[in-house]
């Protein structure tokens, strides 16, 4: 989970919340306690709660990037001027600077 917070001309930054473990402990005591019908969408679960923990802040925030340009029906390249655009329309208060420095996050971490 991802989101802006304190965005404006000094301060700049995407807060990240990692609430994988959280999720990830759920689901190691329900496969303890899963049917055999159950196990397999658990073990699914788990693999994928395990994937999204991996990622590094830098992935976080370029998926935040990607989703909040989604957000606005963008669907253009996201190195362009438009896509810059598009990303302060969704975040207004997200300044010139931190908005170029997310969007090349996203464009060094593609999907």
């Amino acid at each position: 989970m991802t989101g802006t917070a304190g965005l404006n001309k000094k301060r700049n930054f995407v807060l990240l919340v990692r609430d994988a473990d959280v999720v990830a402990a759920a689901l190691r005591q329900a496969l303890l306690e899963a049917s055999p019908e159950e196990r397999p969408g658990l073990e699914l679960a788990a693999s994928l709660v395990e994937s999204t923990a991996a990622a590094t802040e830098t992935q976080l925030r370029a998926r935040w990037v990607r989703s909040r340009l989604a957000s606005v029906g963008f669907t253009g390249d996201i190195a362009s001027v438009a896509a810059l655009k598009a990303l302060r329309q969704a975040e207004p208060k997200l300044s010139l600077l931190a908005a170029v420095e997310l969007q090349k996050e996203a464009v060094v971490h593609p999907e």
